[in-house]
């Protein structure tokens, strides 16, 4: 078979909505038996959960002014997740730091993303590295990409998707993908690293619902309240926070 550059545009990828593209995406999956992924600001499209998933997709369809397919699309995605629980099959994922705490998504479903994640050490049929932030990088933390066996690259930019099938290419990524492995940590390291994203994930939706909260009474100052005096005659005590100005 020929060596083959292909550049696929994701506005004309996209212009009929996502669900094509992950059909596309599915059948290659179908075809594979062992996948090297690396993303560096998402979670791997295999592990998603549906709430993530439908997140990512609403993010990308606003971007390019594409169809808001989501929920067909969200289907699909959870359908070739199968793959992940077949016998003779090996997902090796690597995931930079950075992406357990990108809230592309409503903080909630982050949390859930991560106990999903976290799942996914111990599998039998899956290896998930994280590469700490402050991790030492034999190569720079660049674009995700998958390499499906040793026949097909795909890589993503803004603009288009890459697939590459010529073996000079395979292995150049494959290299890449070996340098950011050395940087990883996996098992109860890679678990501690999705619980303590986890963490603050939640502390900060705690703090910022505090500050809502304290932003709305401080907002509501002049409302009458039981005990306190009606609004034009003294006012009450500013609330801690509150700007008395």
């Amino acid at each position: 078979m020929p060596a083959a550059r292909k550049s696929r545009s994701l506005a004309s990828q996209l212009a009929s909505g996502h669900k094509p593209v992950q059909d596309t995406w599915n059948l290659e999956v179908g075809r594979s038996h062992v996948i090297h992924a690396w993303e560096e600001s998402v979670i791997p499209g295999m592990p998603q959960t549906a709430d993530y998933a439908r997140a990512m997709f609403l993010r990308y369809s606003d971007l390019h002014g594409t169809a808001r397919d989501a929920d067909e699309v969200v289907r699909a995605r959870m359908q070739h997740q199968a793959w992940l629980y077949e016998t003779g099959r090996t997902f090796r994922a690597l995931v930079w730091e950075a992406a357990l705490h990108a809230l592309v998504c409503p903080p909630s479903v982050l949390a859930a993303q991560l106990d999903r994640l976290t799942g996914m050490v111990g599998m039998d049929t899956a290896e998930l590295g994280i590469v700490p932030l402050g991790a030492t990088l034999k190569v720079p933390a660049a674009n995700g990409f998958w390499v499906l066996d040793d026949r097909l690259v795909i890589a993503e930019d803004w603009h288009a998707e890459t697939w590459l099938d010529d073996a000079d290419s395979v292995a150049t990524y494959l290299r890449v993908w070996h340098a950011l492995h050395e940087s990883a940590v996996y098992g109860a390291d890679a678990q501690n690293l999705i619980s303590r994203s986890k963490a603050s994930v939640q502390r900060s939706t705690s703090e910022g619902l505090s500050t809502w909260r304290l932003l709305s009474r401080c907002s509501s100052g002049t409302t009458a309240s039981p005990g306190w005096p009606k609004p034009g005659t003294v006012q009450p005590p500013a609330m801690p926070g509150c700007s008395s100005a």
